[in-house]
């Protein structure tokens, strides 16, 4: 089955960001559920948070995209119940708010699933165009097939090359380290700071899922 990608939105600049990242993926064969994590339990807040939805799926353009108003106080915890209730493998966000234009950096709730959630996460520049994928960096170990198998996946799709640089990429495919419970994600040093220094979006696999984006996948 395809995977199923929870896009995080709230309707501000860097989750349009997302959406665009979102859009991308969607084009590669993951099935697209957007989401906004509500904190309040008013129902005036409820009915904006629909309509915003509904316009951030809109933008989308995809026909088949579904929405989910999520009640939870906390972003990250909201957000790792609801992949859990999908069977979602992957999360998208934006970047951090004030994140200069064509960097990367993880939101707060980004932050806490990338330390040990259940799903691989998708972070998108700041000011992202969805560019064309031709070059995606993979920074992972030799044994990682989970990282290694996303990335020719969708370096088949796109027709791109797979190189080992993190850097001039269109696409930055991180591993997570093998002490990671399987399922998990989990980053070291170096890969943490790659991603702070990627210019184009990143993909965090967790360990020993790779993700199914309809196409065939290259066998490590």
């Amino acid at each position: 089955m395809p995977a199923t990608a929870i896009v995080s939105y709230d309707g501000t600049a860097n989750d349009a960001d997302a959406l665009t990242l979102a859009r991308v993926l969607g084009e590669a064969g993951a099935r697209l559920v957007l989401a906004y994590v509500l904190h309040s339990a008013q129902a005036a807040d409820s009915d904006a948070a629909r309509a915003l939805l509904e316009r951030g799926a809109a933008a989308l353009g995809a026909a088949d995209v579904r929405t989910r108003l999520v009640a939870h106080p906390s972003t990250s915890d909201g957000l790792g119940q609801l992949a859990a209730r999908e069977a979602a493998a992957l999360i998208v966000f934006g970047s951090a708010y004030r994140t200069p234009v064509g960097r990367v950096a993880p939101q707060t709730s980004t932050q806490r699933l990338l330390d040990g959630g259940a799903t691989a996460i998708a972070i998108a520049p700041a000011g992202y165009d969805g560019r064309e994928i031709r070059t995606i960096g993979l920074l992972a170990e030799l044994d990682d097939v989970a990282a290694i198998d996303t990335a020719h996946a969708l370096a088949s799709h796109y027709a791109a090359t797979v190189t080992d640089s993190g850097s001039g990429v269109d696409l930055l495919i991180v591993g997570s380290r093998p002490q990671a419970r399987a399922g998990t994600t989990l980053l070291c040093a170096r890969t943490e700071g790659a991603i702070f220094d990627a210019t184009a979006p990143v993909l965090v696999t967790a360990r020993g899922v790779a993700l199914d984006f309809r196409t065939e996948l290259y066998l490590a």
